[in-house]
């Protein structure tokens, strides 16, 4: 026969549990940082008993009782201790009494309080054998474990083994095993049969055992290893001794004379010569199987295969670096003419330091490729790493020696594949730097840029001293703005533009076109050629870009047409005109030209040119006019705030002027207003928009179209002055690849344009410089009807 459980039921407040459960008679302390439970235990006063009840899910944050287990734990606690350093947490020691069922939830705020009945253990009246015989093998198992497990105490096996009562055994040694997981210590909470909740208990502690026992195996495998190894020392001190006896040199005494050898050769300073000698020391007294053997022996290796000594100093061609730089690529005359003044300078001063170069512009327009022409020109070895998504400053400094697998930084890995103190080394992608915990690799390069600390470049593995000064670095970006200014204040910047469809044709005539029909395995002339037609179809159809990397992609495409023809024994000549563009690459992706025409026969559109980190491109501006009463103005396209700031500071500017252009103030305030500037998924912002702003504005309300193929840029003020913009060269070269003709620009950009641009871009554009507004809308506006 059982003793039937006897039931109170009650209502309890409740603390919810992320990922513990608590067994009668056993301590539990645990952290309370939810405000509603930091609630309930202002609110308990005297009483200390609560309910706690584990989560189904600990990522909960307010659980409610559907969200906790059915059964959990009456409890009286013990301790409560508030924490001040951490506001609204309190550290609570509580003690379990006795199961519990919650039944329903009756309040969640101001702290959780559940209806609950009081639950007792199932327990035979007489204990039969199978119960006892379960009883004394959970008391052995446990004891086996105890036995095998690093972790729990002798301590433990007195109190299991005085313990009578089945239902507080089950509970003690659930608790005693940390490695339980929580759903298997809930199911043994919720069992109240003890005969049931033995079988299941032993079933855990038989499980392990085996892994206890596992985990000792494969320990005693390991100390016999280690004994091996320690044997295996003791053999080679053996040998050592019998190889001096016999006067032979061991492998040992090889190496360190190998290494001798090269700290001699290598010709490193007096601080690098001392610290190499000093390794060797301590090397000499470290054993072979030591791990700490190799750490020393890959510091020396380092340490000796770095290029300590002086440059060469070969002589410098400056007609055939010219020549070079000519041959690699096309115009970019500024950075070739600062290349030749500085070849110029270290023909007269041989100790000159390297200049800090930083290439910015678009994607696509040469600056990596230019950096192999610069070390081509100069003679020198070229080096390149990507900083783009570097967020460790080990990786310039390099990892100090005392971390495992520590190496040197990325400059002085790269100076050691050169081998060579005076490479041309690239830093790819400065403005793509990262920064977070692990430190600031932006904060790193400023004692590699810097000409007056690089020097005596210290990387921290290395920890001695390196003399920079003689490499050329060069680093590229794409926009300057995420640069950091004490990082850009230490280079010299120049500017690489994008190209005119003139220089890409040009550049697909002389690179592009060769270097695509060679690796695709034919000969120009015999399997492919293609024609002008057919590059400037490319060009202004298929391609909408400042470099020439598309274009390059596209080129390819049409060789792979022609490759895939000859492999199916379709011999002959291809000759790519602009019908065979079509035919290959399918329908033009741009038609920009058609396009400005088309949609500037509207009144209230005006074309606006602007600037972005892939060079310039072309907006349109769209104003329409609503005839309603509220006179809302709204403005759509992804907008930033700037130029947010700009439409309105046009609006304002025509409402006040609007007599000048004889519009009614009557149409401002009874009609709705909505600016639009496509494509709708591109954010936009900046302050340039604003006199193309005025413009759309002033031919919608008048009524008179802007003239098609002008395009404005220019911030302007509510006096009505145009002030300057920057980008001036960029939108130059998107209005020339776009089919602008006439280009309204600030008065004080006049020098960007007759400085900065070659005549050949200034070619077939008219340029207006205005200083008013009212200059613009006269220049963009076609002539009243008359």
């Amino acid at each position: 026969m059982h003793r039937f459980r006897t039931v109170r039921k009650a209502e309890i407040p409740v603390i919810p549990l992320r990922d513990s459960v608590l067994f009668p008679h056993a301590t539990l302390p645990f952290v309370v940082a939810r405000e509603s439970s930091g609630r309930l235990l202002e609110a308990l006063g005297d009483e200390k008993n609560v309910v706690l009840a584990t989560q189904r899910d600990p990522r909960v944050d307010e659980p409610g009782v559907d969200d906790l287990y059915p059964v959990g734990t009456l409890t009286h606690l013990v301790r409560v201790v508030h924490m001040p350093q951490n506001r609204g947490t309190h550290l609570v020691v509580a003690e379990g009494l006795q199961r519990v069922r919650l039944l329903g939830e009756k309040q969640r705020a101001p702290f959780l309080t559940a209806r609950c009945e009081l639950l007792v253990d199932l327990v035979p009246a007489q204990p039969d054998d199978e119960y006892l015989a379960l009883a004394e093998a959970l008391k052995t198992s446990f004891a086996e474990i105890i036995e095998l497990s690093p972790v729990l105490s002798n301590d433990l096996l007195p109190v299991v083994a005085t313990t009578d009562d089945a239902s507080l055994l089950t509970d003690f040694v659930a608790t005693a095993l940390q490695n339980l997981p929580t759903c298997v210590r809930q199911e043994l909470l919720e069992t109240l049969d003890v005969h049931d909740r033995m079988k299941r208990l032993e079933e855990e502690l038989l499980r392990e055992r085996e892994k206890l026992a596992l985990q000792q195996k494969i320990r005693a495998e390991i100390q016999e290893k280690l004994a091996g190894a320690q044997r295996e020392l003791f053999l080679r001190e053996q040998i050592k001794a019998i190889q001096h006896e016999l006067g032979e040199k061991d492998e040992q005494a090889e190496v360190l004379d190998g290494l001798r050898r090269r700290v001699e050769e290598a010709g490193m300073p007096e601080e690098a010569k001392a610290e190499a000698d000093r390794e060797l020391a301590r090397l000499a007294q470290i054993p072979p199987a030591a791990a700490e053997y190799t750490v020393s022996r890959t510091y020396l290796d380092w340490l000796t295969t770095l290029p300590w000594k002086e440059p060469s100093g070969a002589p410098i061609d400056v007609v055939r670096a010219e020549q070079i730089l000519d041959e690699d690529h096309h115009d970019l005359e500024r950075v070739k003419e600062r290349i030749v003044e500085y070849l110029a300078v270290v023909q007269l001063k041989r100790d000159l330091k390297g200049p800090i170069l930083c290439f910015v512009g678009p994607p696509g327009v040469g600056k990596t490729s230019l950096g192999k022409s610069i070390a081509r020109a100069l003679g020198r070895r070229f080096v390149r790493i990507s900083l783009g998504g570097m967020h460790d400053e080990a990786e310039i400094r390099g990892h100090r020696r005392t971390y495992v697998g520590a190496l040197p930084g990325q400059i002085l890995q790269g100076i050691r594949r050169a081998g060579s103190r005076d490479p041309i080394f690239m830093l790819d992608e400065v403005d793509k730097l990262g920064r977070d915990f692990r430190g600031d690799p932006a904060s790193a390069l400023l004692e590699v840029l810097d000409p007056e600390q690089n020097f005596s470049f210290r990387d921290h593995y290395l920890d001695v001293p390196f003399d920079l000064s003689k490499v050329l670095f060069i680093t590229t970006a794409n926009v300057l703005e995420p640069v950091p200014p004490a990082l850009l204040d230490r280079m010299e910047v120049l500017e690489l533009p994008g190209y005119t469809d003139e220089e890409k044709l040009h550049i697909a005539q002389r690179f592009l076109v060769p270097r695509a029909i060679q690796e695709h395995g034919m000969r120009e002339g015999d399997h492919l050629r293609f024609e002008d037609d057919g590059l400037v179809e490319i060009i202004r159809s298929y391609t909408h870009e400042a470099g020439v990397r598309n274009l390059g992609r596209e080129i390819g495409a049409i060789c792979r047409k022609q490759a895939r023809r000859i492999a199916k024994g379709e011999w002959g000549l291809l000759t790519v005109g602009s019908a065979v563009v079509r035919e290959h690459l399918g329908a033009p992706r741009f038609e920009v030209e058609t396009e400005l025409e088309e949609r500037t026969r509207t009144p209230g559109v005006a074309v606006a040119l602007a600037w972005t980190p892939a060079g310039g491109d072309i907006l349109f501006v769209e104003a329409a006019l609503m005839e309603r009463d509220k006179g809302e103005f709204t403005v759509t396209g992804q907008i930033g705030d700037v130029m947010q700031e700009s439409t309105k500071a046009a609006l304002s500017w025509l409402r006040a002027n609007g007599s000048r252009y004889a519009i009614e103030p009557a149409r401002f305030k009874g009609s709705d207003l909505h600016i639009h500037v496509p494509a709708g998924s591109v954010p936009k912002d900046g302050p340039s928009a604003g006199v193309v702003m005025a413009a759309a504005l002033a031919s919608l309300f008048t009524g008179r179209r802007v003239r098609p193929r002008v395009a404005l840029t220019g911030e302007i003020t509510l006096s009505g002055q145009v002030l300057p913009v920057g980008g001036i060269k960029e939108k130059v070269l998107a209005a020339r690849r776009c089919g602008v003709r006439e280009i309204i620009l600030p008065a004080k950009n006049e020098p960007n344009v007759t400085g900065d641009l070659p005549e050949h871009l200034r070619v077939g554009i008219a340029f207006h410089y205005v200083k008013r507004i009212d200059e613009a809308l006269d220049l963009a506006l076609e002539p009243p009807p008359t």
